[in-house]
């Protein structure tokens, strides 16, 4: 991971929540959503295509354990799981718990409003709770 480079738009999205075996995890800090950006931790990538076979096989794993802690932490009646990369390039896979009447349903979060910054104690309660439900996963 030494020469692993992360994006700075995917840095601004919010604080690193921890490393897996394959991606770099963030937590985005937006109080409407529960929501995680995983960032596969090797260099060039823009396409799911672009890892091995054995890494795809990883980065599903990897999205499984994150959508079971999102699920677990949000009680969310749906996940959504995208890897659009039109914007960011960088190949990136967000995790987000949706629920009926939240800010964006049934539309898409991407580019939905404005982002709402959480407080620092719900960001705080929040890291906590997707940290322990991801290393549990």
């Amino acid at each position: 991971m030494s020469s692993f480079i992360l994006d700075p738009r995917l840095r601004a999205d919010g604080p690193p929540l921890l490393d897996l075996p394959l991606c770099h995890v963030r937590l985005v800090d937006d109080a409407r959503f529960v929501w995680l950006v995983l960032v596969p931790a090797r260099d060039q990538l823009v396409e799911i295509l672009d890892l091995s076979p054995a890494e795809r096989t990883l980065l599903m794993a990897e999205i499984a354990a994150a959508g079971a802690a999102v699920r677990e932490v949000s009680k969310c009646a749906k996940l959504n799981v995208a890897a659009l990369g039109n914007v960011v390039s960088q190949l990136h896979v967000h995790v987000v718990g949706r629920d009926p009447g939240d800010a964006a349903w049934p539309a898409p979060v991407f580019g939905f409003g404005v982002r709402e910054p959480m407080d620092e104690a719900t960001l705080a309660d929040r890291f906590s709770k997707l940290r322990g439900a991801l290393l549990r996963a």
